[in-house]
């Protein structure tokens, strides 16, 4: 291993690989100005030559290049000058680079072409602090090394010197977990980074990470949960379909229950894929157990491990509930495209089988506080069948059949004709209706949806 030491005074040194002249000059163009001295080299080969004369202390290379592929490049400074950041720019989708990249790489970014010049420099600058926070770290561990052998030769003779030195340990110790705390807080931002680039696979009607993020962020800070806890939740919510990357367009938008056969099965394996990308990465094992087990049910019915009731991690529970939220108003799980309280009341409809049924109505709690479309649990609206409608009801909700075709419009008033037309084509589609009705201004109260 190659060491490479750049002092503190001194500008980053940023290293492009690409075998492309014009987009070196474009990004040399967008690097123009920043506090970086920039090095361009456009092949694996040149990289290593430059890496090999001066310390360099940041790598971002293409991922497809003639010789010497991206992935392989970084694997090499990995190896040889393990301090120096490295981060794969890439113009087209390919897991298989990417993986190798996380594992042999141990990449700390990966941005796709075309970029966003605004992300590409706040991840250039995180990449970069986050390796001043790591160097700072190792100083500090160095110099509390320093001390503490002075301190063993003082000790016998000056008790003040004793004190002194102590209380200088403690400062050091002090500051270390400072340090350390921002690079957890640097992982944090990291994933959610990584989340907004995955999500490009998705046309934005699909997207969920974001809303998912929220909402367990939401109940952590509603019901206190403990700050590794709460950086656990929101890593896992980021990533938690990770392991969906390497899947064609097609799958990654059909909803789960209209997939083939074999298309099920490697639906199945996605927590699995997303837990093995993220484990080499020591600050991610919590996050990544959580991934894992996000798709257990609480009857024992769930995948991959067929884990039951308690035996489920608390945070995986927790991110199924939000998953399912979401993704049911995604149409990814079902064909029709739910409303945010069709798919509370799904919730509701399913505790104590998919779901933790102590964690439901909390969770409800959450959304109903964090989310302004949310009427189930206003007190002037009530969930009722066909059958309970009288005439002169007025719609609170619109009112779609189950093959997602509107049939009635939030504020239409009902009349009995109409409630018999309904009963009619209810029965005709064999499907059960639930219909969010407005209660009387003499009806105080809410009538809960049964399960």
């Amino acid at each position: 291993m190659e060491e490479q030491t750049t002092s503190t005074s001194q500008r980053p040194k940023v290293l492009l690989v690409d075998d492309e002249e014009s987009i070196l000059n474009s990004l040399r163009r967008l690097l123009r100005g920043q506090p970086y001295d920039v090095l361009l080299a456009t092949s694996g080969a040149q990289a290593l030559e430059i890496l090999a004369q001066q310390p360099v202390d940041l790598v971002m290379s293409d991922a497809r290049m003639p010789n010497m592929d991206g992935a392989s490049l970084l694997a090499q400074v990995r190896q040889r000058w393990p301090a120096t950041m490295r981060i794969m720019l890439t113009g087209y989708a390919d897991p298989t680079a990417i993986i190798k990249a996380i594992n042999d790489g141990q990449i700390h970014r990966y941005i796709s072409k075309p970029w966003n010049d605004e992300e590409l420099l706040v991840i250039l600058r995180q990449s970069l602090e986050h390796q001043h926070s790591e160097r700072e770290r190792q100083r500090l561990e160095r110099l509390a090394r320093v001390q503490n052998d002075q301190l063993k030769l003082l000790n016998s003779t000056l008790e003040k010197h004793v004190a002194a030195r102590t209380a200088e340990l403690q400062q050091t110790a002090d500051m270390l977990d400072l340090a350390y705390e921002e690079l957890k807080h640097s992982y944090v931002t990291g994933t959610e980074v990584f989340s907004l680039l995955a999500n490009l696979r998705l046309p934005p009607a699909k997207q969920t990470n974001r809303q998912i993020i929220e909402l367990v962020r939401g109940y952590s800070k509603a019901h206190g949960l403990d700050e590794a806890t709460s950086r656990d939740l929101a890593m896992a919510a980021a990533l938690y379909n990770i392991g969906k990357l390497s899947w064609p367009d097609t799958m990654m938008v059909t909803p789960s229950d209209l997939l083939h056969s074999a298309e099920r099965e490697r639906y199945r394996g996605y927590p699995k894929q997303s837990e093995s990308l993220l484990m080499t990465l020591d600050p991610m094992k919590d996050a990544a157990r959580l991934i894992l087990h996000h798709q257990e049910r609480w009857d024992g019915s769930g995948f991959p491990d067929r884990l039951k009731g308690e035996a489920i991690p608390f945070g995986s529970r927790l991110l199924k509930l939000a998953v399912d939220f979401v993704e049911l108003q995604r149409g990814l799980i079902l064909e029709r495209q739910m409303n945010s309280d069709e798919a509370l009341l799904y919730l509701r409809q399913y505790s104590g089988r998919l779901y933790d049924p102590e964690l439901v109505e909390d969770f409800i709690q959450v959304c109903a506080a964090f989310l302004s479309d949310i009427t189930l649990i206003d007190p002037d609206v009530k969930v009722v069948t066909t059958r309970e409608l009288t005439a002169g009801t007025e719609l609170a909700r619109n009112l779609n059949a189950d093959n997602g075709m509107l049939l009635l419009n939030a504020g239409k008033v009902l009349s009995a004709p109409l409630i018999e037309k309904l009963i009619a084509f209810e029965a005709m589609e064999g499907g059960k209706y639930q219909v969010f009705v407005k209660v009387p201004q003499d009806e105080p109260g809410l009538l809960q949806a049964e399960g």
